[in-house]
């Protein structure tokens, strides 16, 4: 999939994303808690190269880190700046590419991918591609973090949907309104490879006003991200499970090479 289509996708849905939590600001706050755990440092510089509205980032910078944003979509980019200004935090952030990051060599302490978004990358060089830019923003030894679907169990199951999702809101002038979100994934021929349909269901004067989106995934198992995150040049690469972590996604840990 282009990479212009990934981006219109995040663009469209950046006024809407915080809408598929049940609890946006409790989701920053606790997976800004847990990724700190794993960081172990006090005000590490950190990269989040695929930072959507801020979810990630914005725990982070709660937390103390200084914190860095870029995403594919501009949209995306800029509202995380705007909730992170709106808490009085620092959070600078970009339009990027993940496979083209506008940063030097050694940058960074943490690179963070988080929110199964390094799958939107379809073949094995555009993966490939974006662990090496990661590999080279770290300082050696940098840490490196990937949350990514359960792929394992999917690749298996193949699911053709997900369960909804329920937000509410308890401010708006009529009373708590609730937003319902759920995805159809159609599976490709090969078994590996997704279209993701994305609806959202939104309160309309006692209606509901449909809205939907689509956009591609690959769905990479956790052995085959490790592999190429290791010859992208990161080190002691090993999965953390949710169970394990706090974390909702499975999450790939690897140090950069010397």
């Amino acid at each position: 999939m282009p990479e212009t289509s990934v981006a219109r996708f995040y663009d469209e849905l950046a006024d809407d994303y915080h809408l598929i939590y049940s609890d946006w600001d409790a989701s920053i706050r606790r997976q800004g808690g847990v990724l700190d755990a794993l960081i172990g440092q006090s005000r590490a510089a950190v990269l989040d190269c695929s930072c959507g509205i801020g979810t990630q980032a914005i725990g982070l910078a709660l937390r103390g880190h200084r914190v860095t944003g870029t995403d594919l979509s501009p949209r995306a980019a800029a509202r995380a700046a705007r909730e992170a200004a709106r808490r009085s935090l620092s959070l600078r952030t970009a339009a990027a590419d993940m496979r083209r990051l506008p940063f030097p060599d050694g940058r960074f302490d943490t690179v963070v991918c988080a929110d199964n978004s390094l799958p939107h990358l379809l073949t094995e060089q555009d993966v490939h591609s974006a662990l090496a830019e990661m590999r080279r923003v770290l300082r050696p030894e940098g840490l490196l973090l990937v949350s990514t679907r359960h792929y394992d169990d999917l690749l298996r199951d193949r699911p053709a949907s997900t369960p909804p999702q329920v937000h509410r809101n308890v401010d708006c002038d009529e009373g708590e309104e609730r937003t319902v979100t759920f995805q159809l994934w159609h599976w490709h021929d090969d078994g590996e490879h997704y279209d993701l349909e994305h609806f959202q269901l939104l309160p309309a004067g006692g209606q509901w006003r449909v809205q939907v989106r689509r956009t591609t995934y690959w769905a990479l198992g956790r052995d085959r991200l490790a592999g190429l995150a290791a010859e992208a040049g990161f080190v002691d690469p090993e999965w953390r499970m949710p169970q394990e972590t706090g974390f909702f996604q499975p999450l790939l840990v690897a140090r950069a090479g010397e």
